[in-house]
């Protein structure tokens, strides 16, 4: 694993002697909205030059709670809260949820949506949001899902989105995030295959 991989504070990408720690997950569900589902959820940490792999699964759950257990358990493993943390995800749910702070109008609601119905998964997302809450810095990427590297015109497509949001990258650290975002990807299924057998 290359070691100078690092962001900013406010989101901006550099590259540096990565001093923080990258967080990426994904999370699945074979059937999602179907009795009888099955879900997987994966996560990879990566601290210098040290990578830690995590995935599960369970019955019965939705694409949703997979992705938000995935993060959790990423948080859940880390071993100290005074670090940089960068999150890596392409579910919008979980990045727009904590990026632009969703739970703080739920919490005054009392966990409660804009159209007064319960906030769904509101035992994860208060699991989420304690460990955050002891993080000094937390900053928040939204992955393209299911990127083929081998389909350039999309690559650049896709690249050109996240540095207008992020900030300029080199194409080795944007193809290193989309290979861990692959690999999330593979080990939530991995999950999944678990629980069915």
């Amino acid at each position: 694993m290359n070691s100078n991989y690092s962001t900013t504070k406010n989101n901006k990408i550099t590259e540096e002697k990565l001093t923080k720690i990258n967080l990426y997950s994904d999370g699945a569900c074979s059937g999602n909205q179907h009795d009888e589902n099955v879900g997987g959820w994966g996560t990879v940490l990566e601290m210098n030059e040290h990578t830690k792999e995590l995935y599960g699964g369970e019955r019965n759950t939705t694409n949703n709670k997979m992705e938000l257990t995935a993060l959790l358990e990423g948080l859940k493993s880390l071993k100290r809260y005074n670090l940089d943390l960068c999150i890596y995800s392409d579910s919008a749910y979980v990045i727009n949820g904590l990026s632009q702070k969703w739970y703080v109008k739920w919490e005054k609601n009392g966990w409660k949506t804009s159209q007064k119905k319960p906030v769904e998964n509101k035992e994860l997302w208060e699991q989420i949001i304690a460990i955050i809450r002891q993080i000094p810095s937390v900053s928040y990427f939204h992955v393209k899902g299911h990127l083929d590297l081998n389909k350039k015109a999309e690559v650049n497509k896709w690249r050109t989105k996240f540095e207008n949001s992020y900030g300029k990258i080199s194409d080795e650290f944007f193809n290193h995030i989309i290979n861990r975002n692959h690999l999330v990807d593979e080990l939530a299924n991995k999950g999944m295959d678990d629980v069915r057998i």
